[in-house]
């Protein structure tokens, strides 16, 4: 029976303005995962302040001062600067403890290992008990950076929001991955510096399939910390100029120096790591242990407590001396052993730029007393000496340019900050071929040596069960499954459940001012008979070439007994997600085979 004429279903109006909106907007699938990418960045921004924010009240507690964390420790009685980073390690370790009896056999919590190797699948409640002990562990003053837990924090954020979503495994990990970037940025407030990280470290790439969310991750999470929080600038320095050209020379030394080092300082972690492990003590006495040693070379040389932030500021300000330095040096390096090798859960990104700002101006003070007319500033050299030894222990070099710009915003170091951080990076490959995330890198070559094949196929990529009508639906059907399923495009099938035909939003168009001539349409009038489909032995580049030869953006999977039954549908983004991880693993099985030559 017909509907009035004078009637108007309201689905009729609702589908009316959402075709206006899309014919105006057109909101692409790649748009939406900026959109996306941009709230993951808010989210990220929100978790690292509050994150910061327990870190202090936690701090405050246990120290009684409000100051920073150098400046706590050098007003505390001795004993009490041995025994709160003791304190700390013992509280880091009974959650870890509980953690585990309340998530056994739960897997990984490396951010990294599920962008990479897993599915972008972040276990919650695992990252939230690790966050939480490192939350103890680095406001007792633990050598350790914040920026570990912040950034595991922004990564289970996406994943969780991916999962809610229901991406497809390409799609999740770029998620986790802008987690990833929005909490580096969000640390150091450097959101291309984020970006490049996450890009450059973990995938490989830095195609803008991955490159642009990241990037509007980071510059979100960035905008967020910048509004709440008032922060600008990591490093304030004061003004660095290039008074001569023979000032590139001793940056050139610091490079091949920085190179050097930092493989030391990387193979003093990891020996702190195996000698803790050589122990065999259960977890609460080994995090107790190395918060125990932390605290004891505090009672003379309480510098060493914290990530070194302080003392990096310090180091750039001039205020402070280079003979003291150098015992700062040494026992910055021990106390960051021993957190790290007795596993406080943390980061070891900070305490890297210390100990390359320290190197750069050892170097640049013994160069000045040499030749001053070659080494004007050693200021200058910290600076410098921060990138390059960055870029020699993380194996990142466009990074650690980008990262130390953007935290200083000094323009003038940037050609001797290039060249020493390159030099660097050179010179720590060939002397060591492990980097700062050498356990990472090990892991992701141990669960694909070659990395030569694509790590996902089509059905990886697959969203099961698409709205679909069938050819004798009204056309009072289509308009309710179109506004429900907030879809473009509505396949149509046979009573045999066969893909007959597509139907589009703007074929309908013309049906939704007229209820009249809409009453009388079913769905086999208006379907498309001519769409392309997939199925799952489909390679991902002849789905690419499908895609080319295509006006849709999502595209139907039928079963391949050739019954051409629906199994569910393929985003073109996805596709080209998936296309662009392929495309890093080959360069990265090609970048490893020239090393073996």
């Amino acid at each position: 029976m017909n509907e009035p004429a004078a009637s108007n279903p309201p689905s009729h109006a609702a589908l009316r303005w959402r075709l206006w909106l899309l014919e105006r907007l057109a909101p692409s699938d790649w748009q939406v995962t900026l959109a996306w990418a941009a709230l993951i960045g808010i989210g990220g921004g929100l978790s690292s302040i509050l994150f910061r924010e327990a870190v202090h009240g936690l701090h405050l507690l246990l120290t009684g001062s409000p100051a920073g964390m150098v400046e706590s420790f050098t007003h505390l009685e001795p004993w009490r600067r041995c025994l709160i980073p003791a304190l700390g390690g013992f509280l880091a370790g009974a959650i870890l403890l509980i953690g585990r009896r309340l998530t056994p056999g739960k897997s990984t919590t490396d951010y990294m290992e599920a962008i990479a190797l897993g599915d972008g699948k972040v276990p919650f409640r695992t990252s939230l008990i690790k966050s939480t002990a490192a939350l103890f562990a680095i406001a007792a003053g633990g050598s350790i950076g914040r920026e570990g837990p912040m950034v595991q924090l922004a990564a289970v954020i996406a994943s969780r929001v991916g999962q809610w979503r229901s991406f497809s495994t390409p799609r999740l990990r770029l998620l986790v991955a802008c987690g990833g970037a929005a909490g580096i940025a969000s640390a150091y407030n450097a959101p291309i510096g984020g970006a490049f990280f996450v890009a450059e470290i973990i995938l490989g790439t830095i195609a803008m399939e991955s490159l642009g969310p990241l990037v509007v991750a980071a510059v979100a999470a960035t905008l967020t910390v910048r509004i709440l929080q008032d922060a600008h600038t990591l490093y304030q320095v004061p003004h660095f100029t290039l008074h001569s050209l023979w000032e590139i020379l001793p940056y050139l030394g610091l490079g091949v120096l920085a190179g050097l080092v930092a493989p030391l300082f990387l193979r003093l972690l990891r020996r702190a790591e195996k000698l803790f492990d050589q122990m065999s003590l259960p977890l609460l006495a080994r995090l107790t242990l190395g918060g125990l040693i932390v605290g004891v070379i505090a009672v003379w040389v309480p510098e060493v407590c914290g990530n070194g932030y302080s003392m990096v500021v310090a180091i750039l300000n001039g205020n402070v001396l280079w003979s003291a330095l150098l015992l700062i040096v040494v026992c910055k390096g021990l106390a960051t052993g021993a957190s790290v090798g007795s596993g406080a859960p943390g980061g070891v990104f900070t305490p890297t730029l210390f100990m390359g700002a320290s190197l750069g101006f050892l170097v640049g003070s013994g160069a000045h007393a040499l030749a001053p007319a070659a080494a004007s500033d050693p200021k200058a050299f910290a600076l410098v000496g921060m990138g390059a030894f960055l870029a020699a222990a993380s194996h990142a070099p466009v990074m650690a340019i980008i990262l130390l710009f953007e935290m200083t915003l000094s323009y003038d170091i940037i050609l001797p900050l290039m060249l020493a951080s390159t030099v660097a990076y050179f010179t720590a490959r060939q002397y060591e071929g492990e980097s700062l995330y050498g356990d990472f890198m090990r892991r992701r070559e141990a669960h694909d040596p070659d990395r030569t094949l694509p790590p996902i196929v089509l059905s990886d990529l697959l969203r099961p069960q698409p709205a679909v009508v069938t050819l004798a639906a009204p056309f009072s059907e289509i308009a309710r499954v179109f506004i429900q399923a907030q879809i473009d495009h509505l396949y149509v099938v046979d009573h045999q459940g066969r893909l007959a035909g597509v139907i589009s939003l703007h074929d309908i168009k013309p049906y939704l001012g007229q209820p009249d001539l809409a009453a009388c349409v079913i769905a086999a009038d208006i379907l498309r008979e001519s769409v392309p489909s997939l199925n799952r032995s489909t390679s991902l580049a002849e789905a690419l070439a499908t895609f080319a030869r295509s006006e849709f953006e999502r595209l139907p999977v039928v079963a391949t007994d050739g019954s051409l039954r629906i199994e569910g549908t393929v985003a073109k983004n996805d596709l080209l997600l998936a296309l662009a991880e392929s495309g890093a693993t080959a360069k990265g099985a090609t970048r490893k085979s020239a090393d073996l030559r």
